[in-house]
């Protein structure tokens, strides 16, 4: 019998977590790990208790930052390390697996908190039609290990 490895059982749950973002503009989730353990999971959307973008703006979600992006959301990664963060967990030398490669400012705060690895699926470049993935860059500048997620057929 073939079993699974971790690293495609936590991509399908950060999979799975992308389906609970109310954003309507793309739906990015996260889980962050250390030693085969779940630490936090995450997805992208406003701070909890203030609203749902797909509730209250169905048609064109929330309201726009000076660079297009969405002014009121949380990132799937700062979600899962500020819940991380608030319950104590130690972030140092975890991993991080995530739908959309991380963006600059999120890099930032991975690379911040001692993530020590990052596996993404989808590549914030190719969707934001950017030239490179800064975030993934300026993480693998600073010595953490960052890879792309392929599927393997099983």
């Amino acid at each position: 019998m073939n079993k699974p490895d971790f690293d495609d059982i936590f991509m399908q749950l950060a999979e799975n977590l992308a389906l609970k973002s109310h954003c309507i503009k793309r739906q990015v989730g996260a889980v962050l790990t250390k030693d085969t353990r779940i630490i936090s999971i995450g997805y992208n959307g406003p701070p909890a208790g203030t609203h749902n973008c797909d509730e209250e703006w169905p048609e064109t979600g929330c309201p726009k930052d000076s660079k297009g992006s969405c002014s009121l959301a949380l990132h799937a990664e700062q979600n899962a390390i500020i819940f991380a963060s608030n319950n104590g967990s130690q972030l140092n030398g975890s991993t991080l697996y995530v739908t959309l490669s991380p963006c600059l400012s999120c890099a930032r705060h991975i690379f911040s908190v001692g993530v020590k690895k990052v596996i993404y699926l989808h590549s914030y470049a190719e969707y934001k039609g950017l030239q490179e993935d800064e975030g993934v860059a300026f993480l693998r500048k600073f010595g953490v290990v960052v890879d792309r997620y392929t599927k393997v057929a099983g």
